[in-house]
């Protein structure tokens, strides 16, 4: 298997991961066959996959203006992935030209790909951690140059949390950065769900299956256990709803049916 230049090589590219997968949904070049194999196999059962990966971005994109027009200017995306165009740093600086962000994935590809987007641009960096360990996050020299904790911060968990689970206590993890954010700082948030899907549940469980396979479990959760995660945060308008029924731009009615597969919010602390 012939390694691109774009992937380093401390990286066994055998071995498929979530955020290349990712950016097959999204029609990116950043993935290797076994990453296209496994998104194929996924999309067998969900064929719906892209258009709930497209969905997704175009929540994200719509919660960081809101953010940024309700007056914060530093953004922190945990589980960025691998930058696309239209990304947090992009919307957001659109808004607030000073804006700063931080990315931060565990993905060696998404990191390193990452560093070479981001090249030059003073206010935007990226830290290999992962969201299982909040503190190292929190410690590492990146949020220390660019976010003040003494004032307000988007905090991004989009698509991330459905695939920590319930034994490596994601909600422990969200609450610990919750903690750590100044008051007025907003929890931007999507989740994988069964409900929303255009398909029987037995079917959709084929995708999760596949995800199993490659030892990166998808977990499904509820409606009442996605609103969890919100805990301290007090819910903006229209509170946790399917992706495109968030503050829509255009209306929603002509949204694709696979595009309300999951969960979106914005919830903000006093």
């Amino acid at each position: 298997m012939e390694r691109p230049a774009w992937a380093p090589r401390s990286i066994d590219i055998s071995v498929p991961s979530v955020s290349r997968i990712y950016d097959y949904y999204l029609g990116g070049s950043h993935n290797f066959e076994v990453d296209r194999e496994a998104a194929r196999k996924a999309m067998e059962f969900i064929p719906g996959l892209p258009k709930i990966s497209q969905a997704n971005r175009a929540f994200m994109r719509r919660a960081v203006r809101f953010a940024a027009s309700e007056g914060i200017t530093q953004f922190l995306d945990i589980g960025s992935g691998i930058p696309t165009f239209g990304n947090v740093h992009e919307v957001a600086r659109a808004a607030v030209p000073g804006a700063r962000v931080v990315y931060v994935d565990h993905d060696p590809v998404a990191v390193a790909h990452s560093q070479a987007v981001l090249a030059g641009h003073d206010e935007v960096d990226v830290v290999a951690a992962d969201l299982r360990k909040p503190h190292e996050i929190l410690a590492s020299t990146e949020v220390d140059r660019l976010i003040d904790l003494n004032r307000p911060v988007a905090l991004l968990l989009v698509a991330i949390l459905h695939f920590v689970a319930d034994s490596e206590d994601p909600y422990g993890a969200v609450a610990q950065l919750r903690d750590a954010l100044a008051p007025g700082s907003m929890l931007i948030l999507t989740h994988a769900a069964y409900e929303g899907i255009p398909l029987p549940r037995e079917r959709a469980a084929g995708t999760v299956g596949v995800y199993e396979d490659i030892r990166n479990p998808l977990i499904m959760r509820t409606r009442d256990e996605i609103a969890r995660f919100f805990e301290g945060y007090d819910m903006v308008e229209p509170g946790l709803v399917p992706m495109p029924e968030w503050r829509p731009e255009s209306g929603s009615e002509d949204e694709d049916p696979w595009a309300s597969s999951g969960f979106a919010g914005v919830g903000r602390t006093a």
